[in-house]
Protein backbone atom coordinates (compact mmCIF):
# COMPACT_ATOMS: atom_id res chain seq x y z
CA UNK A 1 0.00 0.00 0.00
CA UNK A 2 1.46 3.44 -1.07
CA UNK A 3 1.61 6.37 1.81
CA UNK A 4 1.62 9.63 1.07
CA UNK A 5 2.74 12.78 3.22
CA UNK A 6 0.96 15.98 2.83
CA UNK A 7 2.03 19.47 4.25
CA UNK A 8 -0.83 21.63 4.31
CA UNK A 9 0.10 24.94 5.20
CA UNK A 10 -2.82 27.96 5.90
CA UNK A 11 -2.14 31.27 6.89
CA UNK A 12 -2.80 30.62 10.57
CA UNK A 13 -1.76 26.95 11.23
CA UNK A 14 -0.27 24.31 9.18
CA UNK A 15 -0.19 20.28 9.67
CA UNK A 16 1.12 16.96 8.22
CA UNK A 17 -0.93 14.73 6.91
CA UNK A 18 -0.32 10.98 5.90
CA UNK A 19 -2.71 9.72 3.20
CA UNK A 20 -3.33 5.86 1.59
CA UNK A 21 -5.28 4.49 -1.21
CA UNK A 22 -7.06 1.72 0.24
CA UNK A 23 -9.85 -0.98 -0.90
CA UNK A 24 -12.31 1.66 1.13
CA UNK A 25 -10.76 4.93 -1.04
CA UNK A 26 -8.40 7.87 0.95
CA UNK A 27 -7.89 7.35 4.50
CA UNK A 28 -5.83 10.54 6.64
CA UNK A 29 -4.23 10.59 9.19
CA UNK A 30 -3.13 13.79 11.07
CA UNK A 31 0.98 13.65 12.28
CA UNK A 32 1.51 16.98 13.01
CA UNK A 33 -0.18 20.26 13.82
CA UNK A 34 1.13 23.51 14.25
CA UNK A 35 0.58 27.33 14.56
CA UNK A 36 1.46 29.95 12.09
CA UNK A 37 1.42 33.48 12.23
CA UNK A 38 2.87 36.91 10.94
CA UNK A 39 5.20 38.33 12.44
CA UNK A 40 5.48 42.12 12.49
CA UNK A 41 8.18 44.40 12.13
CA UNK A 42 8.92 47.69 11.26
CA UNK A 43 5.51 48.77 10.29
CA UNK A 44 5.58 45.09 8.23
CA UNK A 45 4.55 42.28 7.82
CA UNK A 46 6.37 38.96 7.35
CA UNK A 47 6.25 35.26 7.44
CA UNK A 48 8.49 33.37 9.51
CA UNK A 49 9.79 30.88 7.04
CA UNK A 50 12.10 29.10 9.34
CA UNK A 51 9.43 27.97 11.33
CA UNK A 52 7.90 26.54 8.51
CA UNK A 53 10.96 24.92 7.88
CA UNK A 54 11.26 23.50 11.13
CA UNK A 55 7.48 22.33 11.18
CA UNK A 56 8.13 20.45 8.23
CA UNK A 57 10.87 18.62 9.51
CA UNK A 58 9.28 17.57 12.27
CA UNK A 59 6.53 16.63 10.49
CA UNK A 60 9.19 14.46 8.14
CA UNK A 61 10.26 12.73 11.57
CA UNK A 62 6.56 12.06 12.76
CA UNK A 63 6.17 10.05 8.73
CA UNK A 64 9.82 8.53 10.28
CA UNK A 65 8.58 7.14 13.06
CA UNK A 66 5.68 5.75 11.74
CA UNK A 67 8.59 3.12 9.94
CA UNK A 68 6.01 2.80 6.84
CA UNK A 69 6.97 3.50 3.54
CA UNK A 70 6.40 7.04 2.05
CA UNK A 71 5.82 7.16 -1.76
CA UNK A 72 6.33 11.02 -2.03
CA UNK A 73 5.36 14.34 -0.73
CA UNK A 74 3.60 17.46 -1.40
CA UNK A 75 3.35 20.85 -0.59
CA UNK A 76 0.34 23.30 -0.89
CA UNK A 77 0.25 26.45 1.06
CA UNK A 78 -2.11 29.59 0.97
CA UNK A 79 -1.59 32.37 -2.70
CA UNK A 80 0.35 35.67 -3.83
CA UNK A 81 3.32 35.10 -1.49
CA UNK A 82 6.92 34.18 -2.70
CA UNK A 83 10.52 33.56 -1.34
CA UNK A 84 13.68 35.49 -2.86
CA UNK A 85 16.73 33.59 -3.40
CA UNK A 86 20.46 34.44 -3.69
CA UNK A 87 22.93 33.35 -6.19
CA UNK A 88 24.32 31.37 -3.69
CA UNK A 89 21.05 29.18 -2.88
CA UNK A 90 20.19 30.94 0.65
CA UNK A 91 17.24 32.54 0.98
CA UNK A 92 17.81 36.67 0.97
CA UNK A 93 15.41 37.04 4.23
CA UNK A 94 11.87 36.69 5.99
CA UNK A 95 9.47 37.26 2.89
CA UNK A 96 6.38 39.64 2.58
CA UNK A 97 2.86 38.79 4.07
CA UNK A 98 -0.18 39.40 2.02
CA UNK A 99 -1.52 41.08 4.73
CA UNK A 100 1.27 43.88 4.32
CA UNK A 101 -0.09 47.07 3.79
CA UNK A 102 2.80 48.41 1.48
CA UNK A 103 0.28 47.21 -1.30
CA UNK A 104 -2.59 49.71 -0.62
CA UNK A 105 -3.12 51.73 -3.57
CA UNK A 106 -0.65 50.07 -5.82
CA UNK A 107 -2.92 48.42 -8.66
CA UNK A 108 -4.52 52.14 -9.57
CA UNK A 109 -0.87 53.30 -9.56
CA UNK A 110 -0.18 50.09 -11.82
CA UNK A 111 -3.24 50.47 -14.31
CA UNK A 112 -2.62 54.14 -14.88
CA UNK A 113 2.02 53.84 -15.30
CA UNK A 114 2.60 50.15 -16.84
CA UNK A 115 -0.65 48.53 -18.12
CA UNK A 116 -4.03 49.21 -18.40
CA UNK A 117 -6.74 47.15 -16.34
CA UNK A 118 -8.39 46.40 -18.91
CA UNK A 119 -4.85 44.45 -20.68
CA UNK A 120 -4.33 42.71 -17.65
CA UNK A 121 -7.27 41.24 -17.35
CA UNK A 122 -7.36 40.14 -21.22
CA UNK A 123 -3.63 38.41 -20.16
CA UNK A 124 -4.44 36.45 -16.63
CA UNK A 125 -8.34 36.72 -16.19
CA UNK A 126 -7.23 37.21 -12.49
CA UNK A 127 -9.59 39.39 -10.49
CA UNK A 128 -8.19 42.97 -9.20
CA UNK A 129 -6.95 42.05 -5.31
CA UNK A 130 -4.49 44.78 -3.84
CA UNK A 131 -2.15 41.88 -2.46
CA UNK A 132 -1.72 39.71 -5.54
CA UNK A 133 1.93 39.31 -6.68
CA UNK A 134 2.11 41.03 -9.21
CA UNK A 135 1.68 44.83 -7.14
CA UNK A 136 3.85 43.24 -4.33
CA UNK A 137 6.23 43.46 -7.02
CA UNK A 138 5.21 46.68 -8.32
CA UNK A 139 5.55 47.80 -4.75
CA UNK A 140 9.21 46.94 -4.41
CA UNK A 141 9.92 48.42 -7.65
CA UNK A 142 8.16 51.47 -6.74
CA UNK A 143 9.62 51.97 -3.11
CA UNK A 144 13.12 51.55 -4.89
CA UNK A 145 13.97 48.06 -2.81
CA UNK A 146 17.01 46.36 -3.81
CA UNK A 147 15.80 43.14 -3.19
CA UNK A 148 14.43 42.22 -6.57
CA UNK A 149 17.86 43.15 -8.16
CA UNK A 150 19.92 40.67 -5.09
CA UNK A 151 17.50 37.84 -5.74
CA UNK A 152 18.69 35.27 -8.76
CA UNK A 153 15.73 33.56 -8.14
CA UNK A 154 11.88 34.06 -7.18
CA UNK A 155 9.92 31.20 -5.92
CA UNK A 156 6.31 31.20 -4.46
CA UNK A 157 5.87 29.85 -1.08
CA UNK A 158 5.37 25.97 -1.59
CA UNK A 159 8.22 26.26 -4.15
CA UNK A 160 10.41 27.45 -1.64
CA UNK A 161 9.19 25.13 0.88
CA UNK A 162 9.99 22.02 -1.90
CA UNK A 163 13.58 23.72 -2.93
CA UNK A 164 14.99 24.08 1.15
CA UNK A 165 13.77 19.73 0.56
CA UNK A 166 15.01 19.28 -2.20
CA UNK A 167 17.82 21.79 -3.74
CA UNK A 168 15.54 22.04 -7.07
CA UNK A 169 13.93 25.18 -8.10
CA UNK A 170 10.16 25.35 -9.87
CA UNK A 171 7.30 27.09 -10.39
CA UNK A 172 3.87 25.37 -9.85
CA UNK A 173 1.22 26.33 -11.91
CA UNK A 174 -1.96 26.37 -10.15
CA UNK A 175 -0.16 29.03 -7.79
CA UNK A 176 1.70 31.06 -10.00
CA UNK A 177 -1.71 31.51 -11.94
CA UNK A 178 -2.82 33.60 -8.01
CA UNK A 179 0.16 36.21 -8.86
CA UNK A 180 -2.02 37.58 -11.78
CA UNK A 181 1.08 37.28 -14.10
CA UNK A 182 0.39 34.11 -15.64
CA UNK A 183 -1.16 34.00 -18.93
CA UNK A 184 -5.10 32.34 -18.60
CA UNK A 185 -4.76 30.92 -22.08
CA UNK A 186 -0.83 29.75 -22.21
CA UNK A 187 -0.77 28.60 -18.40
CA UNK A 188 3.06 30.26 -18.57
CA UNK A 189 4.25 33.55 -16.94
CA UNK A 190 3.47 36.40 -18.86
CA UNK A 191 6.00 38.69 -20.58
CA UNK A 192 4.35 41.35 -20.99
CA UNK A 193 3.72 41.93 -17.69
CA UNK A 194 7.03 40.99 -15.96
CA UNK A 195 8.39 43.14 -18.22
CA UNK A 196 6.93 46.03 -16.69
CA UNK A 197 8.37 44.97 -13.13
CA UNK A 198 11.90 44.43 -14.99
CA UNK A 199 11.65 41.14 -14.54
CA UNK A 200 11.54 37.85 -16.95
CA UNK A 201 11.04 34.43 -16.68
CA UNK A 202 14.43 33.04 -16.32
CA UNK A 203 14.83 34.85 -12.72
CA UNK A 204 11.52 32.01 -11.36
CA UNK A 205 12.06 28.30 -11.58
CA UNK A 206 11.33 26.08 -13.96
CA UNK A 207 7.34 25.85 -15.07
CA UNK A 208 5.78 22.85 -13.69
CA UNK A 209 2.18 21.38 -13.63
CA UNK A 210 0.50 19.51 -10.65
CA UNK A 211 1.81 15.59 -10.33
CA UNK A 212 5.38 16.57 -11.85
CA UNK A 213 8.53 15.80 -9.56
CA UNK A 214 10.16 18.30 -8.48
CA UNK A 215 13.47 15.91 -6.98
CA UNK A 216 14.15 14.19 -3.74
CA UNK A 217 15.13 14.79 -0.28
CA UNK A 218 18.84 16.51 -0.17
CA UNK A 219 21.47 14.21 1.79
CA UNK A 220 20.83 16.36 4.76
CA UNK A 221 17.16 16.50 5.03
CA UNK A 222 17.92 12.39 4.77
CA UNK A 223 19.74 12.39 8.12
CA UNK A 224 17.40 15.05 9.66
CA UNK A 225 14.80 13.40 9.39
CA UNK A 226 15.50 9.75 9.19
CA UNK A 227 13.53 9.23 5.62
CA UNK A 228 15.09 7.89 2.77
CA UNK A 229 15.54 10.13 -0.86
CA UNK A 230 11.79 10.22 -1.41
CA UNK A 231 10.32 12.28 -4.26
CA UNK A 232 8.64 15.64 -3.61
CA UNK A 233 5.68 16.17 -5.83
CA UNK A 234 4.43 19.68 -7.30
CA UNK A 235 0.81 19.31 -6.37
CA UNK A 236 -1.49 22.02 -6.60
CA UNK A 237 0.36 24.21 -4.87
CA UNK A 238 -2.61 26.86 -4.17
CA UNK A 239 -4.52 25.45 -1.29
CA UNK A 240 -7.86 25.81 -3.16
CA UNK A 241 -6.76 24.64 -5.87
CA UNK A 242 -5.53 21.03 -3.83
CA UNK A 243 -9.37 21.49 -2.42
CA UNK A 244 -11.13 21.76 -5.66
CA UNK A 245 -9.26 18.71 -6.81
CA UNK A 246 -11.10 17.05 -3.75
CA UNK A 247 -14.41 17.62 -4.61
CA UNK A 248 -16.60 14.30 -4.53
CA UNK A 249 -18.34 14.92 -8.40
CA UNK A 250 -19.12 12.55 -10.86
CA UNK A 251 -19.33 15.31 -13.94
CA UNK A 252 -18.52 18.70 -14.64
CA UNK A 253 -21.95 19.65 -13.79
CA UNK A 254 -21.35 21.33 -10.44
CA UNK A 255 -20.18 24.73 -8.76
CA UNK A 256 -18.42 24.08 -5.75
CA UNK A 257 -18.23 27.03 -2.76
CA UNK A 258 -14.88 26.11 -0.34
CA UNK A 259 -16.52 27.99 2.82
CA UNK A 260 -14.17 29.56 5.57
CA UNK A 261 -12.93 32.71 6.29
CA UNK A 262 -13.22 33.19 2.52
CA UNK A 263 -16.09 31.98 0.72
CA UNK A 264 -14.74 30.76 -3.16
CA UNK A 265 -17.86 29.71 -5.42
CA UNK A 266 -16.67 28.87 -8.99
CA UNK A 267 -16.97 26.22 -11.29
CA UNK A 268 -14.12 24.27 -13.83
CA UNK A 269 -13.46 25.01 -17.32
CA UNK A 270 -10.88 24.24 -19.90
CA UNK A 271 -10.78 27.42 -21.48
CA UNK A 272 -10.74 31.12 -20.09
CA UNK A 273 -14.31 33.17 -20.13
CA UNK A 274 -12.30 36.49 -20.64
CA UNK A 275 -14.89 39.71 -21.65
CA UNK A 276 -15.73 42.73 -20.50
CA UNK A 277 -18.96 41.28 -18.65
CA UNK A 278 -16.53 38.64 -16.41
CA UNK A 279 -13.82 42.09 -15.49
CA UNK A 280 -16.89 43.47 -14.72
CA UNK A 281 -18.32 41.15 -12.03
CA UNK A 282 -14.69 40.82 -10.98
CA UNK A 283 -14.08 37.16 -12.19
CA UNK A 284 -11.19 35.04 -11.71
CA UNK A 285 -9.30 32.42 -13.58
CA UNK A 286 -7.24 30.38 -10.98
CA UNK A 287 -5.17 27.24 -12.22
CA UNK A 288 -6.65 24.03 -11.26
CA UNK A 289 -5.54 20.10 -11.62
CA UNK A 290 -5.09 18.47 -15.26
CA UNK A 291 -5.19 22.32 -16.91
CA UNK A 292 -8.67 23.15 -15.74
CA UNK A 293 -9.34 26.70 -14.78
CA UNK A 294 -11.06 27.31 -11.52
CA UNK A 295 -13.55 30.40 -13.09
CA UNK A 296 -14.20 31.95 -9.24
CA UNK A 297 -14.96 34.55 -7.34
CA UNK A 298 -14.05 35.48 -3.73
CA UNK A 299 -17.07 36.05 -1.19
CA UNK A 300 -16.41 37.50 2.33
CA UNK A 301 -17.25 34.67 4.45
CA UNK A 302 -16.75 33.76 8.20
CA UNK A 303 -14.43 36.19 8.18
CA UNK A 304 -17.86 38.21 9.49
CA UNK A 305 -18.56 35.78 12.37
CA UNK A 306 -14.99 35.05 13.14
CA UNK A 307 -14.23 38.71 13.99
CA UNK A 308 -17.76 39.14 15.76
CA UNK A 309 -16.43 36.03 18.17
CA UNK A 310 -13.34 38.54 18.57
CA UNK A 311 -15.68 41.01 19.95
CA UNK A 312 -17.89 38.74 22.39
CA UNK A 313 -14.83 36.96 23.50
CA UNK A 314 -13.62 40.40 25.30
CA UNK A 315 -17.07 40.54 26.30
CA UNK A 316 -16.98 37.84 28.24
CA UNK A 317 -19.91 36.28 25.97
CA UNK A 318 -20.34 33.07 24.34
CA UNK A 319 -18.49 31.91 21.42
CA UNK A 320 -18.62 28.57 20.89
CA UNK A 321 -19.94 27.69 17.05
CA UNK A 322 -22.71 25.25 17.78
CA UNK A 323 -24.32 27.41 20.26
CA UNK A 324 -23.87 30.53 18.12
CA UNK A 325 -25.52 28.10 15.28
CA UNK A 326 -28.44 27.11 17.98
CA UNK A 327 -28.95 31.11 18.58
CA UNK A 328 -29.56 31.57 15.43
CA UNK A 329 -32.34 28.45 14.56
CA UNK A 330 -33.71 30.84 17.23
CA UNK A 331 -33.67 33.79 15.87
CA UNK A 332 -34.45 32.80 12.66
CA UNK A 333 -37.67 34.69 12.03
CA UNK A 334 -34.88 38.14 12.31
CA UNK A 335 -35.04 39.43 8.81
CA UNK A 336 -32.23 41.74 8.63
CA UNK A 337 -29.48 41.11 5.65
CA UNK A 338 -26.24 42.79 4.60
CA UNK A 339 -23.82 42.57 1.38
CA UNK A 340 -20.98 40.87 3.13
CA UNK A 341 -18.87 42.44 0.18
CA UNK A 342 -19.28 45.44 1.13
CA UNK A 343 -15.72 47.54 1.92
CA UNK A 344 -17.11 48.70 5.09
CA UNK A 345 -16.90 44.80 6.32
CA UNK A 346 -12.86 44.72 4.91
CA UNK A 347 -11.23 45.17 7.98
CA UNK A 348 -13.90 47.26 10.24
CA UNK A 349 -12.35 47.90 14.07
CA UNK A 350 -15.41 46.96 15.15
CA UNK A 351 -17.65 44.03 12.71
CA UNK A 352 -20.67 44.18 15.60
CA UNK A 353 -20.33 48.08 14.53
CA UNK A 354 -20.06 47.71 11.31
CA UNK A 355 -23.31 45.20 10.79
CA UNK A 356 -25.30 47.57 13.01
CA UNK A 357 -24.18 50.93 11.28
CA UNK A 358 -24.89 48.76 7.81
CA UNK A 359 -29.08 47.77 9.41
CA UNK A 360 -29.36 50.95 10.37
CA UNK A 361 -28.45 52.93 7.45
CA UNK A 362 -29.97 50.85 5.13
CA UNK A 363 -33.79 51.08 6.93
CA UNK A 364 -33.65 47.34 8.92
CA UNK A 365 -34.05 46.57 12.19
CA UNK A 366 -30.49 46.69 14.03
CA UNK A 367 -29.24 43.40 15.70
CA UNK A 368 -29.71 43.24 19.30
CA UNK A 369 -28.51 39.43 20.36
CA UNK A 370 -26.09 37.68 19.31
CA UNK A 371 -28.65 34.97 18.05
CA UNK A 372 -29.68 37.50 15.70
CA UNK A 373 -26.13 38.92 14.70
CA UNK A 374 -25.43 35.47 13.45
CA UNK A 375 -28.28 34.54 11.56
CA UNK A 376 -28.12 38.14 9.85
CA UNK A 377 -24.61 36.92 8.39
CA UNK A 378 -25.81 33.47 7.85
CA UNK A 379 -29.12 34.58 5.83
CA UNK A 380 -26.83 37.80 4.18
CA UNK A 381 -24.35 34.96 2.90
CA UNK A 382 -26.88 32.38 1.62
CA UNK A 383 -28.17 35.72 -0.32
CA UNK A 384 -24.97 37.07 -1.91
CA UNK A 385 -24.43 32.94 -2.66
CA UNK A 386 -27.52 32.99 -4.37
CA UNK A 387 -26.33 36.33 -6.44
CA UNK A 388 -23.17 34.47 -7.33
CA UNK A 389 -24.65 31.12 -8.23
CA UNK A 390 -27.11 32.87 -10.70
CA UNK A 391 -24.01 34.84 -12.33
CA UNK A 392 -22.04 31.28 -12.95
CA UNK A 393 -25.04 29.99 -14.38
CA UNK A 394 -25.23 32.74 -16.74
CA UNK A 395 -21.21 31.86 -17.56
CA UNK A 396 -21.42 28.67 -17.80
CA UNK A 397 -21.01 26.68 -20.75
CA UNK A 398 -22.87 23.45 -19.05
CA UNK A 399 -25.82 23.09 -17.04
CA UNK A 400 -25.05 23.79 -13.45
CA UNK A 401 -27.76 21.28 -11.35
CA UNK A 402 -26.06 21.15 -7.53
CA UNK A 403 -23.58 22.96 -5.23
CA UNK A 404 -20.60 21.15 -3.38
CA UNK A 405 -19.84 22.95 -0.29
CA UNK A 406 -16.18 21.49 0.83
CA UNK A 407 -13.45 22.75 3.90
CA UNK A 408 -14.65 23.49 7.33
CA UNK A 409 -18.03 25.68 6.35
CA UNK A 410 -19.57 22.03 5.13
CA UNK A 411 -19.74 21.37 8.38
CA UNK A 412 -22.95 23.71 8.95
CA UNK A 413 -26.11 22.47 8.31
CA UNK A 414 -28.01 25.89 9.52
CA UNK A 415 -26.09 27.41 6.72
CA UNK A 416 -26.07 24.62 4.00
CA UNK A 417 -30.10 24.55 4.43
CA UNK A 418 -30.17 28.14 4.19
CA UNK A 419 -28.40 27.79 1.12
CA UNK A 420 -30.06 25.66 -0.70
CA UNK A 421 -32.74 27.26 -0.03
CA UNK A 422 -31.66 30.56 -1.48
CA UNK A 423 -29.85 28.94 -4.57
CA UNK A 424 -32.70 26.16 -5.44
CA UNK A 425 -30.73 23.52 -5.83
CA UNK A 426 -29.18 20.52 -3.83
CA UNK A 427 -26.06 21.40 -1.66
CA UNK A 428 -23.45 18.68 -0.60
CA UNK A 429 -21.85 18.94 2.10
CA UNK A 430 -18.56 17.70 2.57
CA UNK A 431 -15.66 16.69 2.78
CA UNK A 432 -14.18 18.82 5.52
CA UNK A 433 -10.41 18.02 4.87
CA UNK A 434 -10.27 18.82 1.27
CA UNK A 435 -7.09 20.06 0.68
CA UNK A 436 -5.12 17.69 2.45
CA UNK A 437 -7.21 14.73 0.43
CA UNK A 438 -6.33 17.01 -3.15
CA UNK A 439 -2.78 17.20 -1.92
CA UNK A 440 -2.51 13.47 -1.53
CA UNK A 441 -4.51 12.56 -4.96
CA UNK A 442 -2.34 14.16 -7.32
CA UNK A 443 0.86 12.65 -5.48
CA UNK A 444 -1.14 9.41 -6.07
CA UNK A 445 -1.78 10.11 -9.58
CA UNK A 446 1.83 10.37 -10.09
CA UNK A 447 2.73 7.41 -8.73
CA UNK A 448 0.11 5.64 -11.40
CA UNK A 449 -2.32 4.75 -8.14
CA UNK A 450 -5.47 6.80 -9.82
CA UNK A 451 -5.77 7.27 -13.83
CA UNK A 452 -7.22 11.01 -13.97
CA UNK A 453 -8.94 13.67 -11.87
CA UNK A 454 -12.10 11.65 -12.11
CA UNK A 455 -10.66 9.01 -10.92
CA UNK A 456 -9.32 10.81 -8.32
CA UNK A 457 -13.03 12.34 -7.07
CA UNK A 458 -14.37 8.59 -7.41
CA UNK A 459 -11.72 6.96 -4.90
CA UNK A 460 -12.52 10.29 -2.34
CA UNK A 461 -16.41 9.91 -3.14
CA UNK A 462 -15.60 6.14 -1.87
CA UNK A 463 -15.01 7.25 1.43
CA UNK A 464 -16.14 10.52 2.04
CA UNK A 465 -19.31 11.07 4.17
CA UNK A 466 -21.38 13.63 2.64
CA UNK A 467 -25.13 15.45 3.43
CA UNK A 468 -27.39 16.77 1.01
CA UNK A 469 -29.68 19.54 1.97
CA UNK A 470 -32.36 19.90 -0.47
CA UNK A 471 -34.37 23.30 -1.24
CA UNK A 472 -37.13 23.94 0.72
CA UNK A 473 -40.59 25.34 -0.45
CA UNK A 474 -41.37 28.78 0.70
Amino acid sequence: MANYLAIDLGATSGRTILGSLTEKGLELEELTRFPNSIVRHGGRCYWDIWHLYEEMLRGLREAAARKVEITSIGIDTWGVDFVLVGADGHILGSPRSYRDTHTDGEPERYFAEKLPAKRVYELTGIQVMPFNSLFQFSALRRAGSPVLDIADKILFLPDALSFLLTGNMVTEYTMASTSQMVNASTRKLEPEILETLGLSTDRFGREVMPGEKVGVLTPEIQSLTGLGAIPVVAVAGHDTGSAVAAVPATDRNFAYLSSGTWSLMGIEIDTPIINERSQAENFTHEGGVEGTIRFLKNICGMWLLERCREEWKRQGLETDYSKLVQMARDAEAFPSTIFPDDPCFANPANMITAIETYCRESGQPVPQTQGEFTVCIYRSLAKRYAQVFELLKSFAPFEINRLHVIGGGSRNDFLNQMTADAIGVDVIAGPVECTAAGNIMVQAKAAGEVADLADMRRAIARVTPVKVFHPRKS
